[in-house]
């Protein structure tokens, strides 16, 4: 069987349009016809196009300073110029600070020994007067009564200065902390501020760019619109004018064309057109074949798994060759029967290839499986 079928036709039309529409069609392509000298572009387009090409071959006139503020933000923008004095006095605080915040200073305070001292001589007159008044003065109970008076109006002085200098250190490193954070800030603030200006001048240095060629491309979206606006106009009545035209017009031709067939579109339309006249003779039907169109294909032994849809394995022969249930594509009708592609695995001189499509000669196919069951019947 060919593998291909061609038809060829041959074609051409013309289109007297309606008559009371041909004074406005005629008018209609005048205009357009009077707008296809001024399609190309005029003195005015050219001069613009030619001030932007100019524009673009002398280059971005800003790109040196946007390079030059770029390796400015790389290098910190100018924002840590003062943080080496930011810094210095930042440790000039906390040298101040540091034997406060450290400890240092816990006990240490020089006017606490003449509060002890003055606390320790008031201590002495009264009591040493208390106990020379009654005549007991150097005595034992003397000199224990001053130790411990002497102890109990120092005491209160040494923890009352304690407490202050732990209080003053506590305080000193609050302050170092807070004097840290500030000044980090300060230098953060200052870093983000010339990121933000150089950010800022790059965005100016493109709305320059665009100021400059804003002339230019003004005039070429004017000139672009005084040509669109009535090429627009003329293409609406046109297309309004036209249909009118045409369908009350007169229109006559013939036509030539070609169309090519593969093998398995021939064989389903042969397929189609067997099915068709087996479903319609009733001898044919009685004789056993049945299905149309699907069951004519199995006859012919067309075992294409290409060929078949809704494939489901349903057995096997006695030598492992599977039997599937399927439909043929485009047929209802379910079939029983074996798959080209598996045959040729086993069986290879069973399949046929009729121009691309795989066939089965069924007796060949089966022939093995046949004797094999046989010879298990015979035993």
């Amino acid at each position: 069987m060919g593998g291909t079928s061609t038809s060829s036709q041959t074609q051409s039309s013309s289109t007297t349009p309606w008559s009371t529409a041909t004074p406005a069609l005629n008018g209609i392509l005048g205009g357009i016809n009077a707008l296809t000298p001024s399609a190309g572009l005029n003195a005015t387009e050219q001069g613009a196009i030619d001030q932007l090409v100019g524009n673009a071959k002398a280059g971005n006139p800003y790109a040196g300073a946007i390079g030059a503020g770029a390796s400015s933000l790389l290098g910190g923008g100018g924002a840590t110029a003062n943080n080496g004095a930011i810094g210095q006095n930042l440790a000039s605080y906390r040298g101040l600070l540091a034997p406060y915040a450290g400890g240092a200073m816990v006990g240490n305070n020089a006017a606490l020994q003449s509060q002890l001292d003055t606390a320790a001589s008031d201590a002495t007159n009264r009591i040493n007067g208390e106990f020379a008044a009654a005549g007991r003065d150097l005595s034992p109970g003397n000199s224990q009564a001053l130790a411990r008076g002497i102890t109990q109006a120092q005491a209160p002085i040494i923890a009352g200065q304690y407490n202050q200098d732990v209080a003053n250190q506590l305080a000193a490193a609050n302050s170092l902390y807070g004097a840290g954070n500030a000044t980090y800030g300060l230098m953060n603030d200052g870093q983000a501020a010339a990121n933000a200006n150089i950010q800022n001048g790059a965005g100016l240095a493109s709305t320059a760019l665009a100021a400059q060629n804003y002339a230019p491309n003004a005039i070429l979206n004017a000139e672009q619109q005084a040509f669109a606006i009535p090429a627009g106009n003329y293409a609406t009545l046109l297309g309004a004018v036209s249909p009118v035209a045409q369908s009350f017009g007169t229109t006559t031709g013939t036509g030539t064309g070609s169309q090519t067939e593969s093998g398995a579109q021939q064989f389903g339309q042969l397929a189609s057109g067997f099915g068709s006249l087996l479903g319609s003779n009733p001898s044919v039907n009685a004789s056993g074949v049945r299905g149309g169109g699907s069951a004519l294909l199995g006859l012919l032994g067309l075992s294409d798994r290409r060929l078949k849809q809704d494939i489901e394995r349903v057995g096997t022969l006695f030598d492992g060759t599977p039997v599937y249930r399927f439909r043929y594509i485009g047929h209802a009708a379910h079939q029983i029967g074996l798959m080209a592609q598996d045959v040729e695995q086993t069986m290879p001189g069973a399949v046929v290839d009729i121009n691309g499509i795989k066939a089965v000669d069924y007796r060949m196919a089966t022939e093995r499986a046949a004797r094999m069951e046989a010879a298990r019947g015979a035993d």
